[in-house]
């Protein structure tokens, strides 16, 4: 961990990161230690958990955990009392995209069910589980990651489209609610940040494939974000950081998109378009 990234924006405050072994969680969990916090980083797969735990010695420590469990999310919230001496910081990371069908006609819904307790129940029960401690100690954080996808109607992807745009409207609703407990609720909404879930990778696969394979799609990504440059897990690491602080203390109940302009519109220049269409009907050639 470099010196330049060292700071002190959540020194004495405790954190949990689901889906903390890879990607976003991973590097919002490096981010948050390097600015002073504990971390305990919860993910299914153990071996990844448990690399990014040791990578950051003393400030962070694993716990394997399905967060569509009631059970798993409540002992990632008793561990971080137990070993760290509070929580402070909830960050309801962990999602997955489920099946990748092109269109929704060609989707059987067969991992509906799990889609739901992941990227939905996930986030409602982690928000439940640190409501509890944060109202007992003068509050905290929640911070839940959602997606462009839950913001703007699309074709395919439907189980999950349907699950960020409800974690969207459950922040907002949650905010409402916790904030007589002096407990912020916001959330994210990433759009192409490189990761491997927006990749499509399959088990298996090698770095070199997956970098090919983001290659390849780097145009399509491209297509309809006005700002080209490629969003990475840092980039929200960053913003969940601010959002986490105390420089956001007057910040509640927001959706900050993470995403190069998606959603501020269209970067077509339809006008542009249709002035092109007229002169190529009027040429005479």
């Amino acid at each position: 961990m470099s010196q330049s990234m060292q700071g002190e924006e959540l020194k004495g405050k405790v954190a949990v990161i689901t889906g903390g072994g890879s990607g976003i969680g991973k590097a919002t969990a490096e981010l948050f230690a390097a600015q002073g916090a504990k971390v305990i980083i919860a993910d299914v797969n153990a071996d990844a958990g448990n690399e990014v735990a040791k990578s950051l010695g003393e400030a962070a420590h694993f716990v394997p955990a399905d967060v569509s469990k009631a059970g798993d999310v409540e002992q990632l919230v008793d561990t971080a009392v137990e070993r760290f001496g509070g929580l402070n910081i909830m960050f309801n990371n962990a999602g997955i995209s489920g099946a990748q069908y092109p269109r929704f006609l060609d989707d059987d819904l067969a991992d509906f069910d799990k889609v739901v307790g992941i990227n939905l129940f996930g986030v409602m029960k982690g928000t439940h589980s640190a409501a509890k401690v944060m109202r007992e100690n003068g509050g905290g954080v929640i911070l839940n990651n959602a997606s462009i996808a839950g913001i703007l109607p699309g074709q395919a992807l439907m189980s999950y489209r349907v699950t960020k745009a409800a974690v969207i409207h459950f922040t907002k609703c949650s905010a409402i609610d916790l904030a007589e407990y002096n407990i912020r609720v916001c959330g994210m909404a990433p759009g192409h940040i490189r990761t491997p879930l927006t990749a499509f990778t399959l088990p298996g696969m090698s770095e070199e494939q997956m970098v090919r394979i983001r290659d390849a799609m780097a145009p399509v990504w491209d297509s309809n974000q006005p700002l080209k440059r490629h969003g990475s897990p840092n980039d929200v690491a960053k913003s969940a950081l601010f959002l986490c602080s105390d420089s956001a203390a007057q910040i509640t109940g927001v959706i900050l998109p993470i995403d190069g302009g998606i959603t501020a519109g269209d970067p077509v220049n339809h006008l542009q378009e249709l002035m092109d269409a007229r002169a190529s009907a009027l040429d005479p050639q």
